[in-house]
């Protein structure tokens, strides 16, 4: 089972192109950036939620506006995607493969 919990947009792939192991991983490469940062926005929603959460269990000011939290989540999206290790990116990029060929079938 995989830790990653993602939908991934596959609606512009040409699936008839996907032959060769270079093909998904090509394309995989080209999906990686915005996986990267949806996989961020993920982390930051639910971390946002948390901190919501302790924040409100303490009787501490909540910032709910869905404008701060737009923002806050879109740049945690933005930082995951600079910031994942190489490591964190392969596996990211195999999940995507494995994905793509589930897609396909």
């Amino acid at each position: 089972m995989s830790k990653f919990q993602i939908d991934i947009d596959f609606s512009n792939i040409d699936l008839a192109s996907l032959e060769t192991e270079e093909d998904f991983q090509r394309e995989a490469k080209t999906l990686l950036p915005k996986v990267l940062v949806k996989l961020g926005e993920s982390v930051g929603e639910k971390t946002w939620d948390e901190l919501q959460q302790k924040l409100q269990g303490t009787g501490g000011k909540l910032k709910s506006s869905p404008s701060e939290k737009r923002k806050f989540i879109q740049e945690t999206g933005r930082t995951y995607q600079r910031n994942a290790s190489n490591r964190e990116k392969q596996e990211l990029e195999d999940y995507i493969v494995e994905q793509l060929r589930q897609y396909k079938l």
